[in-house]
């Protein structure tokens, strides 16, 4: 009982946060500023013996998107900085394998990129701003991967992990209904909607609500051991899910129903013929409540949801393209790795040229088109270090439930969304956890 009040009360906290810097929008800095102070407080405490580092870095990862749209960021890479920071610091009290060096190596494939970049930019570019801006997601992937590569962790300290990811998302979503309570009076068109977003980017929200769709699916499904949290889980994956598809960016929502999905589809793989009749009941009573979020979407946005998603404007009239113009900048991307193909165009360089190209600014939302046309066959490398490696690691490790589902959630987003935030840099590398379903005797030895 003392549990579930405990997360009930951390859920309250969260809601009440939302408020307050609702009101007191400056709070929002002192919120951000306090987080990493606490968590170095704790971690150095415990000079990390219970992975403590993973537990900070995954708040700060859910608040990100809070922090950003309530003007509490000090910059863009805040978040991103702090968990690098974060896992350094980790590795200096515990460790790391020396077989996670494949990630250094995957840093050392960016270098060429970066050469050329400082060598072909133009003179009024700034350098250092577009390199810091495509390069931050990467590094911030390496440096977690270096740090979670086969580190022993329970099944229940990754739940501890990933319900400390969802609590400031909760604060999301209820500063969502503060800064916005009636969606049927903002939504007029089919495109993204900043007014349903928090004022923020539509496609940030929507990827950190997506993962939030995932987090209290899965304890809704796995650990709600009794009515009250079977109620106050499945209340936070509805109105989740709702906010979520209220964004009108699609990229979020898909993959949080893709790993919803997964996860069904593992569980349902090792599970034997008892459980397997129970979750055929679960994916019945969830695709009943799925279309019920659905409906009544559809009914506060006048059946407009149903044509975003349907790749309709508001008339009812297919749009030429499907990924609002999304495809264009890949082509372009495509087109100057032909053009140069072994060291690419440069790190940051494929959006200056592009604005020759195209006449404005035009931000890669692709990761992988990305790093084909600004690092070419060296970014290409990367890419499949980053693609093979879990899958290596995974063979051993067919405990890790959630691994499917945390891979998807990096591919689809960084398709859609690029690496803006930390969350699929983060989330990437707890694919590479090694997870156990009972406690190791020596889990808090350091990886040699």
């Amino acid at each position: 009982m003392k549990k579930i009040m405990s997360y009930g009360f951390a859920v309250f906290i969260h809601a009440v946060i939302a408020l307050v810097v609702f009101t007191i929008p400056l709070l929002s800095k002192v919120y951000a500023f306090l987080i990493p102070v606490i968590g170095l407080y704790f971690v150095s405490r415990n000079k990390n013996k219970n992975n403590e580092v993973l537990y900070v870095s995954a708040y700060l990862v859910g608040v990100e998107v809070f922090l950003r749209m309530t003007g509490g960021n000090f910059n863009n890479e805040y978040i991103k900085i702090c968990v690098m920071i974060f896992m350094l610091l980790g590795m200096l009290y515990r460790n790391f394998s020396t077989n996670a060096l494949i990630y250094g190596l995957f840093l050392i494939l960016l270098i060429p990129g970066i050469l050329v970049a400082t060598v072909t930019a133009h003179f009024d570019t700034d350098v250092k701003k577009a390199l810091v801006f495509n390069l931050s997601g990467p590094f911030c992937l390496a440096f977690c991967s270096i740090y979670m590569y086969k580190r022993r962790i329970s099944f229940t300290d990754l739940e501890q992990i990933l319900k400390l990811m969802g609590l400031p998302i909760v604060s999301n979503v209820v500063y969502l209904f503060l800064y916005n309570p009636s969606i049927k009076e903002v939504v007029k068109g089919t495109s993204s909607n900043f007014a349903t977003s928090g004022g923020f980017g539509p496609n940030q929200v929507s990827t950190i609500l997506g993962l939030g769709m995932f987090i209290f699916f899965s304890q809704l499904v796995l650990f709600s051991k009794t009515k009250l949290m079977i109620l106050l889980n499945g209340i936070l994956f509805i109105f989740v899910s709702y906010r979520g598809i209220a964004t009108f960016s699609r990229g979020g929502v898909v993959a949080g129903v893709a790993m919803i999905m997964c996860l069904m589809f593992l569980m349902y793989y090792f599970s034997n013929s008892i459980g397997k009749t129970k979750l055929s009941l679960v994916v019945v009573l969830v695709g009943l409540l799925g279309i019920g979020i659905w409906g009544y979407t559809s009914l506060q946005t006048s059946g407009l949801i149903e044509k975003r998603y349907a790749n309709k404007d508001a008339r009812g009239r297919v749009k030429n393209d499907r990924l609002g113009g999304r495809e264009a900048i890949m082509g372009a991307e495509y087109q100057l790795f032909l053009d140069n193909p072994v060291t690419g165009v440069g790190a940051g360089m494929g959006k200056e040229l592009r604005k020759e190209s195209f006449g404005q600014d035009t931000a890669s939302h692709n990761e992988i088109t990305r790093m084909f046309s600004e690092h070419g066959l060296f970014g290409i490398f990367g890419l499949l270090i980053l693609f093979v490696t879990p899958f290596i690691l995974y063979i051993n490790n067919r405990q890790h439930l959630y691994f499917l589902s945390f891979f998807v959630f990096w591919l689809l987003t960084i398709n859609h969304a690029a690496m803006r935030i930390a969350a699929p840099a983060f989330v990437y590398a707890l694919c590479l956890l090694s997870v156990q379903v009972k406690i190791p005797e020596k889990t808090n030895e350091p990886i040699r």
